[in-house]
């Protein structure tokens, strides 16, 4: 079953509090991200000098404090293969000495062992150089690895270290000689790299231009450690704006709309770096109404973000999250079309999983997922749901692994968990209830409109005023010739006009002057 080209555009919300980041897929919502413009947030890819607090030797790791309230974690595997030289060059870096010729000049030595004790390289108090690869989740503070690397479009760059690699995704082997042997051409001494799939075909020129600017963000984190006498932020990776751009833009982009000059001329000068040519699809937008609400984001937002999910045609899911697992119910609602069960459920089924692929990368949902599909008699129509949601997520940046459904209709989907998961709260307390469930009964509503009618006159002196009400309580007061409206013009000597509007809840009432204004 083949899978829709699909149109890519991302759209970018900048205001004081946080940018948020939506990338929309045929016009659909696929991904949302944010970045707080306040206060300090731990990012995957941060580089921080902590001092580690506390050995574990039961779990053959540490907790390291880098700033935060929850102390990071650092498990012995995640030292990396050369941390004797990291932790060298972290000892005897100060301001007197020349950094450059210490990093050159710091032997690599041998690679630690897979059995080795966490507590035969790290110490309390020890100041250590860790990069975040989790953020903090719940009770549990940010995951760490002592191996440091640095992401560009192209390139990873990897400090002490020699070895350099080539993806996987490029088949041709003349082309992942000549872009070993280049990259290794260029590398100074101490530093290896990983060559990514986004470097097939570019030129020379490209590559040393990006491996030197890797290495100049490196090298100007050093003044930092230096000079840091307790726990600090080295560099972060980049922003998420053009970490989102680095590692999504390809040739199906169409547009990137930002409604900010200056992270739209970031932006535009970031990829005429690393995709020259293709800086013209970036566009700022300075539209009157917001741009997330111009390109049907904020709509879009808050039909995607609840419990229940409608889909097509009266079908829903239900989501679930919880601190162990993710869990996803299949309904299949009101829909009934035709007279095969089974043909329904898998139609329902279909459905079902692309909306659950886009979930998956909108929510950021990470962990075991846990799908319970409609269940289906007919092995072929298993199969192909398995096959189908493996297709619709292969564009899943996340690892993950998509196991086949089980006898009782359960599909177990695992993945990467690098951050909480996203929730935003679109639902509103009740203006009349407030929250507690319960309104004034009935029997009353009259005087309260009543009471509210006299505060108004007595404190603004208006004579002449409208009142909008739900079209059955507007029924109520007008009824009959002595009716409750009659009654209360003669008593505060008054004109009032009723307006019913179906909008309105059954309590629910609004006043306003000869001149359209709120009262």
């Amino acid at each position: 079953m083949e899978i829709e080209k699909t149109e890519k555009d991302l759209v970018i919300d900048v205001s004081e509090e946080e940018v948020r980041i939506a990338l929309t897929e045929n016009h659909r919502l696929a991904e949302l991200n944010r970045e707080s413009s306040k206060g300090r947030s731990f990012s995957v890819g941060d580089v921080y000098l902590g001092k580690v607090k506390k050995i574990l030797p039961s779990l053959n790791a540490a907790f390291v404090d880098i700033g935060d309230t929850k102390e990071a974690f650092i498990h012995y595997l995640d030292l990396g293969l050369y941390f004797t030289a990291f932790a060298t060059f972290v000892r005897e870096s100060n301001p007197n000495r020349r950094l450059g010729d210490l990093f050159s000049k710091i032997e690599l030595g041998p690679v630690l062992g897979k059995e080795g004790r966490i507590e035969d390289y790290l110490k309390p108090g020890q100041m250590v150089m860790g990069q975040i690869v989790k953020e903090p989740i719940s009770t549990k503070g940010s995951r760490l690895t002592a191996e440091i690397s640095l992401a560009g479009r192209n390139i990873v760059l990897l400090p002490f270290a020699e070895k350099v690699s080539v993806s996987q995704k490029i088949s041709s082997k003349e082309e992942k000689k000549r872009l070993e042997t280049l990259v290794r051409s260029i590398l100074p001494k101490n530093y290896g790299a990983i060559i990514r799939t986004a470097a097939e075909g570019k030129t020379a020129a490209s590559l040393v231009a990006e491996v030197h600017s890797l290495i100049a963000k490196w090298e100007n984190s050093w003044s930092r450690l230096a000079r840091c006498k307790g726990t600090e932020l080295l560099f972060s990776e980049c922003s998420k704006t053009t970490a989102v751009v680095r590692d999504l833009l390809n040739d199906t982009f169409s547009n990137i709309y930002i409604n900010d000059e200056k992270i739209c001329d970031e932006v535009r000068s970031y990829i005429a770096m690393i995709s020259p040519g293709q800086e013209k699809i970036v566009k700022f937008y300075n539209g009157k109404e917001p741009v997330f609400d111009h390109f049907e984001i904020s709509r879009q937002i808050k039909s995607s973000f609840g419990k229940i999910i409608p889909m097509k045609q009266g079908a829903y899911l239900v989501i679930e999250t919880t601190e162990a697992l993710n869990v996803i119910d299949v309904n299949s609602g009101i829909r009934v079309k035709g007279s095969d069960q089974e043909v329904n459920s898998f139609e329902v089924n279909k459905i079902a999983a692309e909306e659950i692929a886009r979930q998956l990368r909108l929510r950021d949902m990470g962990g075991i997922v846990i799908v319970d599909f409609i269940d289906m008699d007919n092995s072929e129509h298993r199969n192909e749901l398995f096959k189908y949601m493996q297709e619709l997520m292969a564009n899943d940046r996340a690892k993950h692994n998509v196991l086949p459904l089980t006898k009782f209709g359960l599909m177990q989907i695992t993945r990467q968990r690098i951050r909480p998961v996203t929730q935003i709260n679109t639902t509103e307390k009740c203006p009349f209830c407030h929250g507690t469930g319960k309104i004034a009964s009935t029997i009353v509503a009259d005087e309260e409109i009543e009471r509210a009618l006299s505060d108004i006159i007595d404190s603004k002196g208006v004579k002449k005023l409208t009142v909008t009400l739900n079209p059955v309580m507007g029924a109520y007061l007008t009824r009959g010739w002595n009716s409750f409206i009659r009654k209360w013009q003669k008593k505060y000597k008054c004109r009032i006009k009723v307006n019913e509007s179906t909008d309105f809840s059954f309590l629910q009432c609004e006043f306003r002057n000869e001149k359209g204004e709120l009262l």
